[in-house]
């Protein structure tokens, strides 16, 4: 979305504008404002683990184990399995996607850290995407009936309400997110991209796994915009098999070779919307230009080079706030 933003202020594609929409959030009245990417990394911190659990179990031998992994954080793809792989229910991880992750850590840590009841607290949530609003709506992400997130609002949307507030996004001012739950690594903002999930989980994983530090964090394998991807992992002699798909009709061919137990891969990715959130449903409308998304796509790589800490369990707030969870 912060790379996707400008254009519906006539920006060129790829332009990032990150703290001015910051700025944005809290002229048009938001309290605090953080930064949904503080969750994707707790995010990685569980599907990789969650990975590297279930990948240990199968190499000593555990028949039981469900593999590949699938990852669950794109509610559009969760929609769709749920409806059409009813028998592959205990394949994907059990992480919740970072709007939801976000929001219950919004309404139990940081509403009593400010002393506020959850009842008295609206979260809303700023995505690329329109399934997001039907995700944030299920029950699971309720308590006593109140959700975790209150409302989710499309970038678009974001843009309709600066424009009718009659601000000049191109040249507000920058400003950076609250804390303690904006710091992110370059592992969560690559998210949105085709690729980027499981990229960010195969850096946090591969360090546990081996106990030997990751040099290079850039696996272009991963990346690319073709349907349905192949990529082999070398973990430290172990050849990992990664399958990546964006659009449903390219999931859905990984998930029929699953279901008839013939996939090669130990983890798979999918997204819904071409070009994974980048091309999400409630982001500026690309008319299938893929030049768009290459651009937004190249946005979120240069972020992700540019940020001090790339590999999510190295976020230090990550590291605290895990601290602060109860075990198992």
């Amino acid at each position: 979305m912060r790379a996707a933003l400008g254009e519906e202020f006539g920006m060129a594609p790829g332009t990032s504008v990150t703290g001015k929409m910051v700025t944005a959030l809290r002229r048009l009245g938001f309290k605090y404002v953080f930064d949904t990417d503080f969750a994707a990394d707790l995010t990685i911190m569980e599907e990789g683990s969650e990975l590297l659990d279930r990948l240990t179990r199968h190499l000593n031998g555990n028949k039981n184990v469900k593999l590949p992994i699938l990852t669950s954080c794109c509610p559009g793809w969760v929609n769709f399995f749920e409806q059409q792989f009813t028998d592959l229910l205990d394949v994907p991880s059990t992480a919740r996607s970072p709007q939801q992750m976000f929001g219950a850590i919004a309404k139990t840590y940081f509403a009593e850290k400010i002393s506020v009841n959850r009842k008295d607290m609206v979260v809303v949530s700023i995505m690329p995407c329109l399934a997001k609003k039907y995700e944030c709506q299920r029950d699971e992400f309720k308590v006593d009936d109140n959700p975790d997130v209150d409302y989710s609002i499309s970038t678009r949307e974001l843009a309709q309400l600066i424009k009718r507030a009659n601000m000049d996004l191109i040249n507000m001012p920058d400003e950076d997110f609250d804390q303690p739950l904006g710091e992110s690594s370059g592992a969560a903002v690559i998210f949105d991209a085709t690729g980027g999930v499981i990229e960010a989980a195969v850096r946090t994983a591969y360090e546990l796994y081996t106990k030997k530090k990751l040099e290079k964090v850039d696996f272009k394998q991963l990346r690319g915009m073709d349907g349905i991807r192949h990529a082999e992992l070398d973990f430290d002699g172990f050849p990992l098999q990664i399958g990546i798909a964006h659009g449903l009709g390219n999931g859905r061919k990984l998930l029929e070779d699953v279901r008839a137990g013939k996939s090669q891969f130990h983890a798979i990715e999918i997204m819904a919307c071409p070009g994974g959130c980048i091309g999400g449903g409630g982001q500026p409308l690309h008319h299938g230009n893929l030049s768009i998304l290459q651009k937004r796509m190249e946005a979120i790589y240069n972020e992700d080079k540019n940020k001090p800490i790339r590999k999510s369990h190295e976020n230090p707030y990550i590291q605290k706030f895990r601290k602060l969870l109860p075990e198992n």
